[in-house]
């Protein structure tokens, strides 16, 4: 999320409670997470495992929860807890705005573009010419819709993103990490029936030029789908994964967080995919590999029984 203006890192270290480190002149221009930081951002970090990556990161003003150095040039804010404190920014630049109505008033609708009845579009949304709204549809605030889009009935775009805080001590346990970024839907996209896409906790969930959604598929919070891709129903996408441009993920493909599925790629029906793949290739299985060798060791395994048999018998020979 990028502020309306900028602000003073001094004036945030006040609002939050923070001691300063390092540069205290500059200014923070936007808020986001670790993978998406361009500078002049502020990110948090509160394991020690991470701290590396975040000094080191693009973001220039980070909360932390413990002193340590400070490389020149970037703000640290120290405080005890830097998820609230990140909840609390949040909260104050980007506040929930109530609706009014079914189509707000802030909303810019293009030319050609056709609402149908009991959709919901909320505030600051950007819907682009000649798109189709199908009955139901739910558009959360700020989302962006570009030209030549049909989204299908009883979609939801720009709901709050999974991201959770476990405090064990409490008798509630997860605190919720306010979600401030958007969706942005580029030119020519479908997306099919019942499907839902989350925005980002600060960033954007972005779907590419040209891609198409099957029914009920679910894009999780920060994930960009490149351009041309093809989904199938019920495939599920983690939290900032990354799908390049021209991939195809057949029916029930579940797709973990935090990986990147290569240019081209195809992933056959019911496959789970843990880890990276490498573009251009066919995939197939749970955890998936390529698909020939996986199906040639589907052969094997159904010969077990038949193998051991042969063994047995042998043995009593």
């Amino acid at each position: 999320m990028k502020f309306e203006k900028p602000v003073p890192v001094q004036w945030i270290a006040d609002f939050i409670g923070a001691e300063l480190i390092g540069n205290k002149e500059q200014e923070a221009t936007g808020i986001n997470e670790i993978h998406k930081v361009t500078a002049g951002d502020i990110s948090f970090v509160d394991f020690e495992k991470y701290y590396s990556a975040s000094i080191n990161s693009a973001a220039t003003i980070i909360i932390i929860n413990k002193k340590i150095d400070c490389p020149d040039g970037k703000t640290l804010l120290v405080i005890t807890d830097p998820f609230s404190a990140y909840v609390k920014i949040v909260n104050h630049f980007r506040p929930f705005e109530p609706a009014t109505k079914l189509i707000s008033d802030s909303a810019v609708i293009g030319k050609g573009t056709h609402i149908q009845p009991g959709v919901f579009v909320g505030n600051h949304v950007t819907i682009g010419e000649n798109c189709l709204i199908h009955p139901n549809v739910t558009i959360y605030d700020h989302c962006v819709i570009g030209n030549n889009v049909i989204i299908h009935a009883g979609c939801v775009l720009g709901a709050d993103a999974f991201y959770f805080k476990r405090r064990r001590e409490r008798e509630v346990q997860y605190d919720k990490l306010v979600s401030c970024g958007r969706v942005i839907v580029e030119d020519d996209v479908e997306i099919g029936a019942g499907s839902t896409i989350d925005k980002g906790v600060s960033g954007d969930t972005i779907i590419g030029k040209g891609t198409k959604l099957d029914n009920h598929i679910h894009i999780g919070h920060g994930a960009v789908i490149g351009k041309n891709c093809l989904f199938a129903a019920q495939v599920g996408i983690g939290g900032k994964a990354i799908i390049e441009d021209e991939v195809i993920l057949w029916g029930q493909v579940g797709v973990s967080k935090d990986l990147t599925i290569g240019k081209g790629a195809i992933v056959l029906a019911q496959s789970g995919v843990p880890a990276s793949l490498e573009g251009g290739k066919t995939y197939f299985g749970s955890p998936v590999g390529e698909a020939k060798p996986k199906m040639r060791e589907l052969a094997w395994i159904k010969r077990i029984p038949e193998i051991w048999e042969m063994v047995n018998k042998n043995k009593k020979d």
